[in-house]
């Protein structure tokens, strides 16, 4: 976004406007905690908001501030159709495709209000008139932060503000682990603090209220841990039964693709989630160094995301998916042991 366009935009906001906020489908710690923030500083400067949720999202993030307000298209489409029709201005945050919101493209795309997309990921759609695009960033919560600045000279950002954008930093840098968490993410993170976001309770309330069907979930996920020497590779699958028999609920199997990598020598982690209901596997892949699992996922799994951290799905079975998966690693063999 140059300063032309921010200029435009802060022309733009500067009156009442009836505005969305849309996340991406099965939205995460970033895609929730970017969408509330961005909606309370809007709402604290006299806009109309409305956060349209393709769908349901983790019980760990449901006590952020805001949420109770947050519209869930699949259980609430006639009341979510209104609001887009309605709507002056739609922003979509942490992601770039509408092909992320599933069933919602269809209201979206017809509806004649401007868009303005803010997205750290990789290759971005053109379908916004205004593009906030960043694929250094840490999370689509910091570039919030920056937006906000961005159009807003004054100090504007309070305790709730500060508290929806920590927990999208948080989450989407792994606490602040991985190589995209830069020195003006810490910077940030910094100030959110002193706005009012309270780090120890944040951290307590995402990660340390899990249920014991999710702990057994775990261990069942250790367990069919598979460890591939050859290839510095590991991967973990669980089945629909796994699932089931664990008392799934959504979220649960968040962060399980991690414990792959952190092995010693592993530099190409994933996990294999068979998901009955919409009858695909749902793949993350994660890696460190210079392999990139963006491309390994948009070639070979209909996905992308980010070098170091992406998403895929297959519609083959999971025995099927799986052996797939270990047949390419030969073809990245080489790339594998030198990343």
């Amino acid at each position: 976004m140059n300063r032309d366009e921010i200029q435009q935009l802060k022309k733009v906001l500067s009156a009442p406007k009836n505005i969305v906020i849309i996340p991406h489908k099965s939205p995460d710690g970033d895609a929730i905690g970017s969408t509330l923030g961005l909606y309370h500083y809007l709402k604290k400067k006299s806009h109309n908001v409305a956060v349209i949720a393709p769908n349901d999202y983790p019980e760990f993030l449901k006590w952020m501030p805001g949420e109770d307000t947050i519209i869930k298209f699949d259980t609430q489409e006639q009341e979510a159709i209104n609001k887009i029709n309605a709507a002056e201005l739609i922003f979509t945050l942490d992601f770039n495709d509408l092909e992320r919101i599933g069933e919602m493209k269809t209201a979206v795309e017809n509806t004649k209000a401007v868009f303005v997309m803010i997205d750290h990921h990789q290759q971005p759609e053109k379908y916004a008139a205004y593009t906030y695009s960043d694929a250094t960033m840490s999370s689509t919560s910091e570039m919030v932060y920056h937006f906000i600045h961005f159009i807003d000279e004054t100090p504007v950002i309070n305790k709730d503000i500060a508290s929806c954008l920590y927990v999208g930093i948080m989450t989407d840098t792994g606490s602040f682990r991985f190589s995209s968490t830069s020195s003006v993410t810490h910077k940030v993170i910094s100030n959110l603090i002193e706005q009012g976001a309270e780090n120890d309770a944040i951290h307590n309330a995402v990660y340390d209220s899990y249920s014991i069907g999710r702990l057994h979930l775990l261990g069942c996920a250790l367990k069919n841990l598979t460890y591939l020497e050859a290839y510095n590779t590991a991967f973990i699958s669980l089945s629909s039964k796994e699932l089931e028999e664990n008392n799934f609920k959504k979220g649960d199997t968040e962060g399980f693709v991690n414990y792959g990598l952190s092995l010693k020598g592993v530099k190409f982690a994933a996990i294999f989630i068979e998901n009955a209901q919409e009858k695909i596997i749902k793949i993350s892949l994660r890696s460190k160094g210079k392999f990139d699992v963006n491309t390994f996922a948009r070639k070979h799994f209909n996905g992308g995301g980010h070098i170091n951290a992406s998403g895929g799905r297959s519609t083959d079975s999971l025995q099927t998916t799986v052996t797939r998966f270990r047949a390419l690693l030969e073809e990245y063999k080489s790339e594998l042991e030198n990343s």
